[in-house]
Protein backbone atom coordinates (compact mmCIF):
# COMPACT_ATOMS: atom_id res chain seq x y z
CA UNK A 1 0.00 0.00 0.00
CA UNK A 2 1.35 3.42 -0.89
CA UNK A 3 0.96 6.22 1.65
CA UNK A 4 0.82 9.77 0.39
CA UNK A 5 2.98 11.27 3.14
CA UNK A 6 5.69 13.86 2.69
CA UNK A 7 8.60 12.64 4.75
CA UNK A 8 10.46 15.94 4.49
CA UNK A 9 10.33 18.53 7.25
CA UNK A 10 8.66 21.85 6.49
CA UNK A 11 8.85 25.53 7.31
CA UNK A 12 5.85 27.84 7.69
CA UNK A 13 6.13 31.56 7.16
CA UNK A 14 3.49 34.29 7.57
CA UNK A 15 2.34 36.40 4.58
CA UNK A 16 -1.02 38.06 3.86
CA UNK A 17 -2.65 39.64 0.83
CA UNK A 18 -4.91 42.67 1.02
CA UNK A 19 -7.75 41.70 -1.33
CA UNK A 20 -6.52 40.76 -4.78
CA UNK A 21 -4.33 43.81 -5.25
CA UNK A 22 -1.03 43.66 -3.37
CA UNK A 23 0.55 42.04 -0.34
CA UNK A 24 0.78 43.98 2.91
CA UNK A 25 3.92 42.89 4.72
CA UNK A 26 5.94 43.45 7.87
CA UNK A 27 9.66 42.86 8.36
CA UNK A 28 11.09 39.68 9.85
CA UNK A 29 14.66 38.84 10.78
CA UNK A 30 15.74 35.23 11.13
CA UNK A 31 18.98 34.77 13.07
CA UNK A 32 20.01 31.16 12.59
CA UNK A 33 22.67 28.97 14.16
CA UNK A 34 23.00 25.47 12.72
CA UNK A 35 25.90 23.37 13.94
CA UNK A 36 27.19 20.93 11.36
CA UNK A 37 26.84 23.10 8.27
CA UNK A 38 30.19 24.07 6.71
CA UNK A 39 31.01 27.70 5.98
CA UNK A 40 29.78 28.80 2.58
CA UNK A 41 26.64 26.65 2.66
CA UNK A 42 23.76 28.53 1.06
CA UNK A 43 20.44 28.62 2.89
CA UNK A 44 17.35 29.20 0.72
CA UNK A 45 13.90 30.27 1.84
CA UNK A 46 11.49 28.53 -0.53
CA UNK A 47 7.66 28.76 -0.63
CA UNK A 48 6.07 25.43 0.25
CA UNK A 49 2.70 23.66 0.39
CA UNK A 50 1.88 24.83 -3.12
CA UNK A 51 2.78 21.46 -4.69
CA UNK A 52 4.71 23.44 -7.29
CA UNK A 53 8.40 23.85 -8.04
CA UNK A 54 9.01 27.16 -6.29
CA UNK A 55 12.10 29.35 -6.48
CA UNK A 56 13.83 30.82 -3.39
CA UNK A 57 12.50 34.16 -2.16
CA UNK A 58 15.54 34.86 0.05
CA UNK A 59 19.01 33.42 0.56
CA UNK A 60 21.83 33.58 3.09
CA UNK A 61 25.31 32.09 3.43
CA UNK A 62 26.50 30.22 6.53
CA UNK A 63 29.50 31.70 8.31
CA UNK A 64 30.81 30.09 11.51
CA UNK A 65 27.59 28.13 11.74
CA UNK A 66 25.44 31.27 11.58
CA UNK A 67 23.23 32.86 8.93
CA UNK A 68 20.92 35.85 8.69
CA UNK A 69 17.74 36.00 6.60
CA UNK A 70 15.78 39.20 6.16
CA UNK A 71 12.39 39.47 4.55
CA UNK A 72 8.88 40.85 4.78
CA UNK A 73 5.97 38.77 6.02
CA UNK A 74 2.46 39.38 7.32
CA UNK A 75 -0.25 37.62 9.29
CA UNK A 76 -1.82 34.75 7.34
CA UNK A 77 0.37 31.63 7.45
CA UNK A 78 2.39 30.64 4.43
CA UNK A 79 4.50 27.53 4.33
CA UNK A 80 8.17 27.84 3.38
CA UNK A 81 11.15 25.50 3.34
CA UNK A 82 14.42 26.51 4.98
CA UNK A 83 16.62 24.52 2.63
CA UNK A 84 20.31 23.93 2.04
CA UNK A 85 21.50 24.32 -1.54
CA UNK A 86 23.83 21.82 -3.19
CA UNK A 87 23.61 18.98 -0.70
CA UNK A 88 19.92 18.76 0.17
CA UNK A 89 18.35 19.17 3.57
CA UNK A 90 15.55 21.22 5.14
CA UNK A 91 13.73 21.95 8.35
CA UNK A 92 10.45 23.54 9.38
CA UNK A 93 9.45 26.66 11.29
CA UNK A 94 6.42 28.84 11.84
CA UNK A 95 7.40 32.49 11.74
CA UNK A 96 5.66 35.75 12.47
CA UNK A 97 6.83 39.36 11.98
CA UNK A 98 9.64 40.42 14.28
CA UNK A 99 12.93 38.97 15.42
CA UNK A 100 13.16 35.19 15.28
CA UNK A 101 16.02 33.09 16.63
CA UNK A 102 16.53 29.58 15.28
CA UNK A 103 19.01 26.97 16.46
CA UNK A 104 19.45 23.41 15.21
CA UNK A 105 21.90 20.62 14.48
CA UNK A 106 22.64 19.35 10.97
CA UNK A 107 24.09 15.91 10.34
CA UNK A 108 25.29 14.75 6.92
CA UNK A 109 23.70 11.38 6.22
CA UNK A 110 22.50 9.17 3.37
CA UNK A 111 24.31 7.05 0.79
CA UNK A 112 27.34 8.09 -1.22
CA UNK A 113 25.18 9.12 -4.19
CA UNK A 114 22.36 10.62 -2.14
CA UNK A 115 23.76 12.55 0.79
CA UNK A 116 21.62 15.07 2.63
CA UNK A 117 21.55 17.07 5.86
CA UNK A 118 19.26 15.82 8.61
CA UNK A 119 18.15 18.61 10.95
CA UNK A 120 17.58 17.85 14.65
CA UNK A 121 17.23 19.64 18.00
CA UNK A 122 15.31 22.51 16.43
CA UNK A 123 14.53 25.41 18.77
CA UNK A 124 12.54 28.46 17.66
CA UNK A 125 12.26 31.59 19.80
CA UNK A 126 10.08 34.60 19.04
CA UNK A 127 7.19 32.78 17.36
CA UNK A 128 4.14 31.54 19.24
CA UNK A 129 2.76 30.36 15.89
CA UNK A 130 5.53 27.77 15.73
CA UNK A 131 4.22 26.19 18.92
CA UNK A 132 0.75 25.89 17.35
CA UNK A 133 2.13 24.14 14.30
CA UNK A 134 4.21 21.72 16.37
CA UNK A 135 1.11 20.69 18.33
CA UNK A 136 -1.06 20.30 15.23
CA UNK A 137 1.46 18.21 13.32
CA UNK A 138 2.51 16.07 16.33
CA UNK A 139 0.41 13.02 15.30
CA UNK A 140 2.37 12.79 12.05
CA UNK A 141 5.69 12.88 13.90
CA UNK A 142 4.40 10.11 16.19
CA UNK A 143 3.66 8.05 13.09
CA UNK A 144 7.20 8.62 11.85
CA UNK A 145 8.50 7.26 15.17
CA UNK A 146 6.21 4.21 14.92
CA UNK A 147 7.35 3.57 11.34
CA UNK A 148 11.00 3.65 12.39
CA UNK A 149 10.26 1.33 15.32
CA UNK A 150 8.55 -1.18 13.02
CA UNK A 151 11.45 -1.01 10.56
CA UNK A 152 13.93 -1.72 13.34
CA UNK A 153 11.84 -4.54 14.84
CA UNK A 154 11.56 -6.34 11.47
CA UNK A 155 14.94 -5.34 10.07
CA UNK A 156 16.47 -8.83 10.17
CA UNK A 157 13.75 -10.65 8.21
CA UNK A 158 13.36 -7.81 5.70
CA UNK A 159 17.11 -7.83 5.07
CA UNK A 160 17.12 -11.60 4.54
CA UNK A 161 14.17 -11.34 2.17
CA UNK A 162 15.86 -8.59 0.13
CA UNK A 163 19.10 -10.56 -0.07
CA UNK A 164 17.27 -13.68 -1.25
CA UNK A 165 15.39 -11.63 -3.84
CA UNK A 166 18.59 -10.03 -5.12
CA UNK A 167 20.25 -13.45 -5.33
CA UNK A 168 17.19 -14.84 -7.17
CA UNK A 169 17.12 -17.69 -4.66
CA UNK A 170 13.45 -18.62 -5.09
CA UNK A 171 13.60 -21.52 -2.62
CA UNK A 172 14.99 -19.36 0.17
CA UNK A 173 12.67 -16.50 -0.76
CA UNK A 174 9.62 -18.77 -0.51
CA UNK A 175 10.81 -20.04 2.88
CA UNK A 176 11.24 -16.51 4.23
CA UNK A 177 7.89 -15.27 2.94
CA UNK A 178 6.13 -18.22 4.61
CA UNK A 179 7.92 -17.69 7.92
CA UNK A 180 6.17 -16.28 11.04
CA UNK A 181 8.71 -13.43 11.16
CA UNK A 182 7.81 -12.22 7.66
CA UNK A 183 4.09 -12.55 8.32
CA UNK A 184 4.55 -10.44 11.47
CA UNK A 185 6.44 -7.81 9.45
CA UNK A 186 3.62 -7.66 6.88
CA UNK A 187 0.99 -7.47 9.64
CA UNK A 188 2.89 -4.62 11.31
CA UNK A 189 3.09 -2.77 8.00
CA UNK A 190 -0.61 -3.22 7.27
CA UNK A 191 -1.57 -2.04 10.75
CA UNK A 192 0.73 0.97 10.43
CA UNK A 193 -0.81 2.15 7.17
CA UNK A 194 -4.33 1.76 8.52
CA UNK A 195 -3.43 3.79 11.59
CA UNK A 196 -1.57 6.34 9.48
CA UNK A 197 -4.57 6.95 7.22
CA UNK A 198 -6.81 7.50 10.24
CA UNK A 199 -4.39 9.75 12.13
CA UNK A 200 -3.45 11.90 9.16
CA UNK A 201 -7.05 12.41 8.12
CA UNK A 202 -7.86 13.42 11.70
CA UNK A 203 -5.15 16.13 11.59
CA UNK A 204 -7.05 17.76 8.73
CA UNK A 205 -10.58 17.30 10.06
CA UNK A 206 -9.61 18.61 13.51
CA UNK A 207 -8.66 21.87 11.77
CA UNK A 208 -11.39 21.95 9.11
CA UNK A 209 -12.82 25.32 10.20
CA UNK A 210 -9.72 27.43 9.49
CA UNK A 211 -6.87 27.82 7.02
CA UNK A 212 -4.98 25.22 9.05
CA UNK A 213 -7.09 22.43 7.57
CA UNK A 214 -6.06 22.81 3.91
CA UNK A 215 -2.56 23.94 4.87
CA UNK A 216 -1.99 20.77 6.88
CA UNK A 217 -3.49 18.64 4.10
CA UNK A 218 -1.03 20.13 1.62
CA UNK A 219 1.73 19.67 4.17
CA UNK A 220 0.98 16.01 4.87
CA UNK A 221 0.01 14.59 1.49
CA UNK A 222 2.28 14.59 -1.54
CA UNK A 223 -0.57 14.17 -4.07
CA UNK A 224 -4.36 13.99 -4.22
CA UNK A 225 -6.88 11.71 -5.92
CA UNK A 226 -10.64 11.95 -6.62
CA UNK A 227 -11.22 10.11 -3.32
CA UNK A 228 -9.96 13.22 -1.52
CA UNK A 229 -12.99 15.21 -2.67
CA UNK A 230 -14.75 14.05 0.50
CA UNK A 231 -11.98 15.49 2.66
CA UNK A 232 -12.15 18.80 0.82
CA UNK A 233 -15.96 18.94 1.13
CA UNK A 234 -15.65 18.61 4.92
CA UNK A 235 -13.69 21.88 5.12
CA UNK A 236 -15.63 24.98 6.15
CA UNK A 237 -16.40 27.64 3.49
CA UNK A 238 -13.83 29.91 5.14
CA UNK A 239 -11.16 27.20 4.97
CA UNK A 240 -11.93 26.50 1.29
CA UNK A 241 -11.68 30.21 0.45
CA UNK A 242 -8.34 30.63 2.21
CA UNK A 243 -5.07 30.82 0.31
CA UNK A 244 -4.28 27.15 0.84
CA UNK A 245 -7.90 26.16 0.50
CA UNK A 246 -7.89 27.46 -3.08
CA UNK A 247 -4.67 25.59 -3.86
CA UNK A 248 -6.08 22.38 -2.40
CA UNK A 249 -9.31 22.84 -4.35
CA UNK A 250 -7.42 23.23 -7.62
CA UNK A 251 -5.43 20.07 -6.93
CA UNK A 252 -8.43 17.97 -5.95
CA UNK A 253 -10.71 19.36 -8.65
CA UNK A 254 -8.19 20.20 -11.39
CA UNK A 255 -9.14 22.03 -14.56
CA UNK A 256 -7.37 20.02 -17.23
CA UNK A 257 -6.01 20.79 -20.70
CA UNK A 258 -7.99 18.33 -22.80
CA UNK A 259 -8.89 19.91 -26.12
CA UNK A 260 -6.53 22.84 -25.47
CA UNK A 261 -3.06 23.66 -26.75
CA UNK A 262 -0.34 22.01 -24.74
CA UNK A 263 1.20 24.18 -21.99
CA UNK A 264 4.67 25.63 -22.27
CA UNK A 265 7.87 23.63 -22.23
CA UNK A 266 10.73 25.16 -20.24
CA UNK A 267 13.31 22.41 -20.67
CA UNK A 268 16.59 21.70 -22.45
CA UNK A 269 18.34 18.60 -23.76
CA UNK A 270 21.96 17.51 -23.18
CA UNK A 271 23.16 19.91 -25.86
CA UNK A 272 21.34 22.83 -24.27
CA UNK A 273 18.67 23.01 -26.97
CA UNK A 274 15.24 24.15 -25.80
CA UNK A 275 12.20 21.91 -26.11
CA UNK A 276 9.63 23.30 -28.55
CA UNK A 277 6.28 21.65 -29.18
CA UNK A 278 6.24 22.93 -32.77
CA UNK A 279 9.55 21.23 -33.56
CA UNK A 280 8.80 18.04 -31.63
CA UNK A 281 5.43 17.40 -33.26
CA UNK A 282 6.60 18.19 -36.80
CA UNK A 283 6.01 15.15 -39.01
CA UNK A 284 4.19 13.25 -36.27
CA UNK A 285 0.50 12.57 -35.83
CA UNK A 286 0.77 12.19 -32.06
CA UNK A 287 3.28 13.19 -29.36
CA UNK A 288 3.40 11.37 -26.03
CA UNK A 289 4.89 13.60 -23.31
CA UNK A 290 6.19 11.53 -20.40
CA UNK A 291 7.20 13.20 -17.10
CA UNK A 292 9.68 11.13 -15.10
CA UNK A 293 12.76 11.33 -12.84
CA UNK A 294 15.84 9.24 -12.16
CA UNK A 295 14.67 8.46 -8.61
CA UNK A 296 11.13 7.43 -9.65
CA UNK A 297 11.02 3.61 -9.54
CA UNK A 298 7.66 3.27 -11.38
CA UNK A 299 8.97 5.63 -14.07
CA UNK A 300 12.09 3.58 -14.64
CA UNK A 301 10.11 0.32 -14.65
CA UNK A 302 7.78 1.69 -17.33
CA UNK A 303 10.60 2.54 -19.77
CA UNK A 304 10.88 -0.96 -21.37
CA UNK A 305 7.14 -0.88 -22.10
CA UNK A 306 7.48 2.66 -23.47
CA UNK A 307 10.27 1.48 -25.76
CA UNK A 308 7.99 -1.25 -27.11
CA UNK A 309 5.21 1.28 -27.76
CA UNK A 310 7.74 3.50 -29.52
CA UNK A 311 8.96 0.61 -31.68
CA UNK A 312 5.38 -0.39 -32.57
CA UNK A 313 4.07 3.10 -33.38
CA UNK A 314 6.92 5.42 -34.37
CA UNK A 315 6.51 4.50 -38.05
CA UNK A 316 2.80 5.19 -37.70
CA UNK A 317 3.29 8.79 -36.57
CA UNK A 318 4.08 8.58 -32.83
CA UNK A 319 6.76 10.68 -31.15
CA UNK A 320 7.68 10.29 -27.48
CA UNK A 321 9.20 13.15 -25.48
CA UNK A 322 10.58 12.63 -21.97
CA UNK A 323 10.68 15.51 -19.47
CA UNK A 324 12.72 14.83 -16.34
CA UNK A 325 11.91 16.72 -13.12
CA UNK A 326 15.25 15.81 -11.53
CA UNK A 327 16.72 18.60 -9.41
CA UNK A 328 20.28 17.66 -10.30
CA UNK A 329 21.35 17.59 -13.94
CA UNK A 330 23.92 14.91 -13.15
CA UNK A 331 21.23 12.53 -11.87
CA UNK A 332 19.24 13.03 -15.07
CA UNK A 333 22.25 12.53 -17.34
CA UNK A 334 23.28 9.35 -15.49
CA UNK A 335 19.75 7.91 -15.76
CA UNK A 336 19.58 8.80 -19.45
CA UNK A 337 22.83 6.98 -20.09
CA UNK A 338 21.56 3.93 -18.23
CA UNK A 339 18.16 3.87 -19.93
CA UNK A 340 19.39 4.80 -23.44
CA UNK A 341 16.17 6.59 -24.37
CA UNK A 342 15.70 6.47 -28.18
CA UNK A 343 13.50 9.60 -28.29
CA UNK A 344 14.02 13.30 -27.42
CA UNK A 345 14.71 13.81 -23.71
CA UNK A 346 14.82 17.06 -21.74
CA UNK A 347 15.38 18.35 -18.21
CA UNK A 348 12.69 20.59 -16.72
CA UNK A 349 14.11 23.95 -15.70
CA UNK A 350 11.45 24.45 -13.06
CA UNK A 351 8.34 25.71 -14.85
CA UNK A 352 7.23 22.85 -17.09
CA UNK A 353 5.82 20.43 -14.49
CA UNK A 354 4.08 23.38 -12.82
CA UNK A 355 2.51 24.51 -16.09
CA UNK A 356 1.28 20.99 -16.86
CA UNK A 357 -0.06 20.63 -13.27
CA UNK A 358 1.92 17.47 -12.67
CA UNK A 359 1.22 16.19 -9.14
CA UNK A 360 2.86 12.77 -9.29
CA UNK A 361 5.03 10.87 -11.74
CA UNK A 362 4.98 9.07 -14.06
CA UNK A 363 2.53 11.43 -15.76
CA UNK A 364 1.70 11.09 -19.45
CA UNK A 365 -0.01 13.41 -21.92
CA UNK A 366 -0.95 12.61 -25.51
CA UNK A 367 -0.96 15.49 -28.02
CA UNK A 368 -2.33 15.51 -31.56
CA UNK A 369 -0.58 16.94 -34.63
CA UNK A 370 -1.97 20.42 -33.81
CA UNK A 371 -0.33 20.27 -30.39
CA UNK A 372 -3.66 19.93 -28.56
CA UNK A 373 -4.02 17.66 -25.54
CA UNK A 374 -5.96 14.50 -26.39
CA UNK A 375 -5.39 12.58 -23.14
CA UNK A 376 -3.89 13.74 -19.85
CA UNK A 377 -2.52 12.13 -16.70
CA UNK A 378 -3.27 8.67 -18.06
CA UNK A 379 -1.59 5.30 -17.70
CA UNK A 380 0.52 3.67 -20.39
CA UNK A 381 -2.30 1.14 -20.85
CA UNK A 382 -4.69 3.98 -21.68
CA UNK A 383 -2.18 5.36 -24.17
CA UNK A 384 -1.90 1.99 -25.89
CA UNK A 385 -5.69 1.65 -26.03
CA UNK A 386 -5.97 5.09 -27.63
CA UNK A 387 -3.23 4.36 -30.16
CA UNK A 388 -4.84 1.09 -31.16
CA UNK A 389 -8.15 2.87 -31.66
CA UNK A 390 -6.67 5.45 -34.01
Amino acid sequence: MKLKIKISLLLILFTVCAGQAKAVSLPVTINGTVKGLPDGTRIDLVPGATHANEQPVATAVVSNGNFLLKGAIATEPRLYYLRTAGIGGQTSLVLQPGKIVVTAMAKLTGSAENKYYEFTDLVVKGSEANNQYVKKIAPKNELNALYIANQEANKEVVTRRNQAYAAKDTTLLKSIIESPAWKKAMADESQFFKQAQRNLRKIVTDNKDSFWGPLLALDIYSYFTPEDKIMYAELSPAAQKSYYGKILGDLINPVGFKGQQAPLLNAKNEAGQAAEIGVLKKGHQYVLVDFWASWCVPCRKSIPALKKVYADYRDKGLQIVSISIDKKEGDWLKAQQEEKLPWPSFLDHGATANAWKVQAIPAMFLLDEQGKVVLENMSLEEVITKLKAI
